[in-house]
């Protein structure tokens, strides 16, 4: 009975949420810079009666939100996205994300009165690169939280359990010095080809790490003129695997390529992690067979990727190591539909995606209602967390 109040409050509230998903969508901000999101969120939240703090964990556009109605029981905390990415925009769906989280917690917060423990509901900011769960993690917002969850847009695969990456950016600078390319260049000391080189070793590196890691860089700066040797060049490396541990292993492994080749060509080497890492993703598997059935209620299709699909990184890894977390996948595109691609974006705000972001709100708050509701449930999520970290 609950979790049908809940489907029909969404339906009924679907134009509010379509606004809100619409008005992200066509004012994309980046990382740490969601400012009409976040207002627009916490507006929305305190026209509903969430006790609403906009700015916290010393980030001006993060939201925590707990509804007044507090009581003995479970905490459970509902995440909500809203950071575009830089050009292209809403390509990653952020807009439903936020709209989802948005729609499950003002359903649960209309039978409130009904469901013991703590309602929250949590915008993080800066997903795409910046980790602000991993602030909102070290203000304690999520200590005391029993189950943490949210859904993520995919292309054509609704799905549930699926892991990902521990990731850590790598800033390498390398600092030689110029001289006339033509003239005099055995006076000079390359950059560039310390960091070609790096790239290199790397390449090489390739053949022996396992098959779920990931090396992948660009080239930041490289020189300013073909006929001055560059007495400075970078590059940024992303590194990934499925273990935190490996990941580490790994990054060390690319800071030998580099003083390998700050060695051969002379030039001095600066290695640097940048920003917050984020850590593979320990999926709860309880937690999520209850969204799976939700989603099977609800009538949603359930097609997983194939088996070897490569993984991507969010600092929702981060949240997983915290507390029983789930971040299923609901498709709203074309199989063929890249993530983080102006289709994708396209996607975020079709038809499809839309009807996705209702089924996700849904299936959110009816997995929410388990966990408040459910003592047995609760149970056997927490050891199996307890078990997992």
């Amino acid at each position: 009975m609950l979790k049908e109040k809940v489907c029909s409050y969404i339906d009924k509230n679907k134009d509010l949420l379509f606004e809100v998903s619409k008005e992200i969508f066509n004012n994309p901000e980046v990382a740490f810079k969601e400012f009409k999101a976040s207002k627009l969120l916490t507006n929305k939240l305190q026209d509903a009666g969430f006790e609403t703090k906009l700015g916290v964990a010393d980030l001006e556009t993060a939201i925590y939100a707990v509804h007044p109605d507090k009581s003995e029981g479970q905490t459970v905390a509902i995440l909500g996205e809203y950071d575009a990415l830089p050009e292209i925009d809403h390509a990653c769906g952020h807009n439903l994300i936020a709209a989802s989280a948005l729609g499950a917690v003002l359903a649960l917060a209309s039978i409130k009165s009904e469901l013991p423990g703590k309602l929250i509901f949590m915008g993080t900011p800066a997903e795409e690169g910046g980790g602000g769960k991993i602030y909102m993690i070290r203000a304690g917002l999520f200590d005391g939280v029993n189950a943490a969850m949210m859904f993520h847009p995919s292309s054509n695969h609704t799905m549930v359990g699926r892991k990902g990456l521990a990731v850590t950016e790598i800033a390498i600078e390398f600092y030689g010095k110029s001289a006339h390319a033509s003239a005099v260049p055995e006076k000079g000391i390359n950059a560039l080809d310390a960091v070609i080189q790096t790239f290199n070793s790397i390449n090489a590196l390739r053949q022996h790490i396992t098959s779920d890691a990931r090396i992948h860089g660009i080239i930041t700066h490289g020189g300013v003129k073909p006929n001055i040797v560059p007495d400075y060049a970078a590059a940024s490396f992303y590194v990934r695997a499925l273990e935190n541990n490996y990941c580490q292993e790994l990054i060390e492994k690319v800071k030998n390529c580099a003083e390998g080749a700050a060695l051969s060509t002379g030039a001095r080497m600066e290695f640097k992690r940048v920003g917050q890492p984020y850590k593979s993703r320990n999926v709860n598997i309880t937690l999520g067979n209850s969204f799976l059935k939700n989603l099977e209620t609800l009538g949603e299709p359930i097609k997983p990727v194939s088996p070897g699909s490569g993984l991507g990184s969010s600092d929702i890894g981060n949240v997983s190591h915290e507390c029983p977390t789930i971040h299923p996948y609901i498709a709203i595109a074309e199989e063929d539909t890249a993530a983080h691609s102006r289709e994708f974006a396209k996607a975020s705000i079709s038809e499809k995606g839309q009807k996705a972001m209702l089924t996700a709100a849904k299936a959110l708050a009816m997995t929410a209602i388990e966990v408040f509701t459910n003592p047995e449930f609760v149970k056997n999520m927490t050891e199996e967390f307890k078990k997992s970290t």
